[in-house]
């Protein structure tokens, strides 16, 4: 597990600020949802933590540790929205999960290397719910709730301490996407990774999350407690969101 924490960080695209002076802890082994509305900056805010957004100001500590650059085995891996846009379309999902494995000493055996990455890659296939022998088909080959239990298993590979998972089941059938945030609650308490849950879901949230942060026009609102904050909102952003949440209501 690993902490992750944000100061004043601010991230620019040409003149436009997408992230502004944003102070964020996902703590050590926590949960915390992120939410806004469309353009509001957190998806940005997500890639920024690994090296995929300009960030102009502020600082990313892990585990307290200042990191300015982010390895692709880094201690904090990101699941996209969309598994396209981490997975070559053209790679095996068994390759592409194997590729993201640490290096480790079986690395150094001749002969040894290409088996054992496979054998281990396998393993991450099964944790995430997919059956081995499809490691050999393509992204293009599987459906979307696969496509993104094979992102899920390549990001978990590189062993990170900190999982940020960006709307990763917006685009999915509601039926699948049950099935995605249960895997990942799973996961999250056995492998005891921290995790930023990014999504305008308040109701996905509400289901995954110990804290809960708000963001609104590139700007950190409210932060707090899921209970607290989902059940006694101290911002009107907070209050426009659940009101959009549905909600079952008796028939007269």
């Amino acid at each position: 597990m690993s902490s992750l924490e944000l100061r004043q960080l601010r991230v620019r695209y040409g003149r436009f600020t997408a992230v502004d002076g944003v102070d964020l802890l996902v703590p050590d082994g926590g949960v915390t949802g992120l939410v806004g509305g469309s353009g509001c900056g957190k998806s940005s805010l997500g890639r920024a933590a690994v090296g995929l957004a300009p960030v102009t100001g502020g600082r990313i500590l892990v585990d307290g540790t200042p990191v300015a650059r982010r390895p692709r085995r880094g201690p904090v891996q990101l699941v996209f929205q969309s598994p396209y846009a981490s997975l070559d379309p053209r790679m095996p999902v068994g390759a592409a999960v194997g590729e993201a494995l640490p290096p480790s000493r079986w690395s150094l055996r001749p002969g040894a290397s290409a088996r054992a990455r496979a054998e281990e890659a396998a393993h991450y296939l099964e944790l995430v719910g997919l059956d081995p022998g499809r490691a050999s088909l393509t992204p293009g080959e599987l459906s979307g709730g696969q496509r993104q239990r094979v992102a899920l298993a390549r990001a978990l590979a590189a062993r990170p301490g900190v999982l940020i998972a960006d709307e990763i089941t917006s685009a999915l059938d509601v039926s699948v996407q049950g099935a995605v945030l249960n895997l990942l609650r799973r996961l999250q308490r056995e492998l005891r990774f921290s995790l930023l849950f990014i999504s305008h879901d308040l109701a996905v949230v509400r289901y995954l999350a110990d804290q809960v942060a708000v963001m609104d026009r590139g700007r950190l609102v409210e932060h707090g407690p899921a209970d607290r904050v989902l059940n006694a909102p101290g911002h009107a952003v907070t209050a426009s969101l659940l009101s959009c949440v549905p909600t079952l209501e008796e028939t007269p």
